[in-house]
């Protein structure tokens, strides 16, 4: 079992940016998928970025890419979700979630382990 934990989340104004981290307490990841997820009120759980933890191939969402970066902490085992510029429509909760394959994907459904979630908020 994978236990991952995010945290970073909280209340940000537009435009600022935020620093979400997932962290998976005495697991490495060597052949892992990492990835973030957000689910909006009332709306699906959104796609957001995946990477391969020992190759670091790396695949964005088109609503995130350019203002998102994913990236990792191989000593600490953290794996994080840089946000910039950020909108009111990317409140939400944020999840991490991680797979034991080098497959990029864009399905939640891969994804075996998932956080608890960190939730967003943006004012205007």
């Amino acid at each position: 079992q994978v236990q991952l934990i995010e945290s970073g989340g909280g209340l940000a104004q537009a435009g600022v940016s935020l620093r979400l981290s997932c962290a998976a307490p005495g697991r490495t990841f060597g052949t892992y998928t990492m990835c973030w997820f957000r689910q909006a009120p009332g709306m699906e759980r959104e796609f957001l970025t995946a990477s391969t933890w020992g190759a670091g191939c790396t695949y964005y969402a088109d609503s995130v890419k350019g203002r998102f970066t994913i990236s990792k902490d191989h000593a600490k085992n953290i794996v994080y979700l840089q946000m910039n510029s950020l909108k009111s429509e990317d409140a939400g909760v944020y999840y991490c979630a991680a797979k034991n394959s080098f497959r990029l994907t864009a399905e939640g459904r891969d994804y075996r382990y998932w956080g608890q979630g960190t939730q967003v908020t943006v004012s205007s």
